[in-house]
């Protein structure tokens, strides 16, 4: 290890910043952050420098650098474009001791500036040891991408906690129990970031009242419609928590790959010769696995709550009283048309959108002369069975047969499809598809040719 990474309480200490360019003013905010007693020492300032001076934040002398600058400071930051003055400043802060960091010469440096991820108070720092600094900015913008924001709200409150823990909690696997809820319960997290004071203490009463073993909790989750570049950040963080995770088979294998390794994985999608678990016995595993105290996922393909039946499973868990939430992911209508070049909406020819269910049912309970209205686009799930009935009830009911269609088998994957004809040739344009496939109705459709990009 070149390095001892540490965490440096400068509230109120003198700082030296040597500098004042563009680069100086990149780190003269890290250090204002930290509550510092910042002088800048440079030639000329940029006008952040001189709107900092104004309203007392930083003391700026208008000069060449002087060994004598750095008395009783704790840190120093050489940030000029000048490897002589750099090298001037590291060493007479080497000459007594004090820490200095030189921008772009991590050889001449006794202190390295990290990437930082700041969810703050809790602070993540990464460094290569100044040999790949674009390599740990790009690791700190994918750990950015995967920590919620509200973290730092959570660690804040935790730290409020500690006291009544140890005094509740004389054993420390007891102690790691109750926070492993706290930092588990993601409608404390929600609480605390919508600065939700009264509803959080409410939270947090039930946490310290209620037995540390106790039933679960169900997470419904949206996967997206199949690229796992799709699925949300909330629903990644969710599934790496997850110690059971219930999944169909429209939950493609590269959203699956990123579920936590050691949670149990339960399947109750159709698959060749099996038949698909019922909806009754789904909700069953749900209830029994969260009563079991498990964190459970509930993972669905596109959005749970858009021809999912997800509000049938929560209705089972709410009478179980099971505590549940919801995270929300990318219907297939979007992610499908946008994959195929096929806007949904456009000012010149649609100007609604309808999600209509496949299963259509031969006493016309749908609404087909509305279906059939100009200026709207209709996107149908599960309607490959039903493509010839769903053609002859828009034509009957005033829709021209040469309205665009397009059908997308597999949307948003690699082995993504899409065929495309007219509405007159839906039913045959439908033997050439497989599921998972949607059907797109609509002038919108029209405009595929130029906008496909997938």
């Amino acid at each position: 290890m070149d390095y001892l990474p540490l965490f440096c309480q400068l509230r109120g200490k003198a700082c030296l910043l040597v500098g004042g360019g563009e680069v100086a003013e990149r780190k003269a905010r890290l250090l204002l952050k930290t509550g510092a007693n910042l002088r800048v020492c440079a030639t000329h300032f940029s006008p952040q420098f001189q709107l900092w001076q104004q309203t007392g934040e930083v003391t700026l002398t208008e000069a060449h650098f002087s060994p004598g600058m750095i008395d009783e400071c704790w840190l120093v930051i050489a940030a000029t474009d000048n490897e002589r003055v750099n090298q001037q400043v590291s060493e007479a802060a080497e000459a007594q001791r004090i820490f200095c960091n030189v921008v772009d010469a991590p050889e001449g440096a006794s202190v390295i500036m990290p990437s930082i991820v700041d969810r703050s108070p809790l602070m993540i720092a990464i460094s290569s040891g100044g040999t790949a600094p674009v390599m740990a900015r790009l690791l700190r913008e994918k750990i950015e991408a995967i920590l919620p924001q509200h973290l730092g709200k959570m660690a804040a409150w935790a730290g409020s906690l500690r006291q009544r823990v140890k005094d509740q909690f004389s054993e420390m696997g007891q102690r790691r129990r109750f926070w492993e809820k706290v930092f588990n319960h993601d409608r404390l997290a929600q609480t605390l970031a919508n600065q939700d004071a009264a509803q959080a203490e409410k939270l947090t009463e039930a946490l310290f009242s209620e037995p540390l073993e106790h039933k679960g909790e169900v997470v419904l989750v949206g996967a997206g419609p199949g690229d796992a570049g799709l699925l949300t950040l909330k629903g990644l963080q969710q599934i790496q928590q997850a110690d059971i995770v219930v999944y169909d088979r429209l939950v493609s294998d590269e959203v699956m790959e990123l579920v936590r390794r050691d949670a149990e994985r339960i399947f109750v999608g159709k698959r060749a010769g099996f038949h698909c678990v019922p909806q009754e016995s789904i909700n069953q595993i749900l209830l029994e696995q969260a009563q079991r105290g498990k964190r459970v996922v509930r993972l669905k393909g596109g959005d749970p709550f858009i021809f999912g039946r997800g509000a049938e499973e929560l209705e089972a868990l709410l009478n179980a009283d099971i505590p549940f939430s919801v995270v929300p992911g990318i219907t297939a209508a979007s992610g499908c048309s946008a994959y195929s070049g096929i806007p949904l909406t456009h000012r010149d020819y649609a100007q609604s959108v309808r999600l209509v269910t496949g299963h259509v049912q031969n006493n016309g309970s749908l609404d087909w002369e509305n279906l059939a209205a100009e200026k709207q686009t209709l996107v149908f799930y599960m309607g490959l069975s039903q493509a010839g009935e769903i053609q002859q009830q828009l034509i009957a009911h005033g829709m021209e047969s040469t309205m665009p269609v397009a059908l997308v088998e597999r949307g948003t994957s690699t082995q993504q499809r899409v065929v495309s004809g007219t509405l007159a040739e839906l039913s045959t344009l439908a033997t050439e598809v497989s599921s998972p496939a949607l059907i797109i109705v609509g002038r919108v459709v029209a405009l595929r040719e130029r906008l496909r990009w997938f």
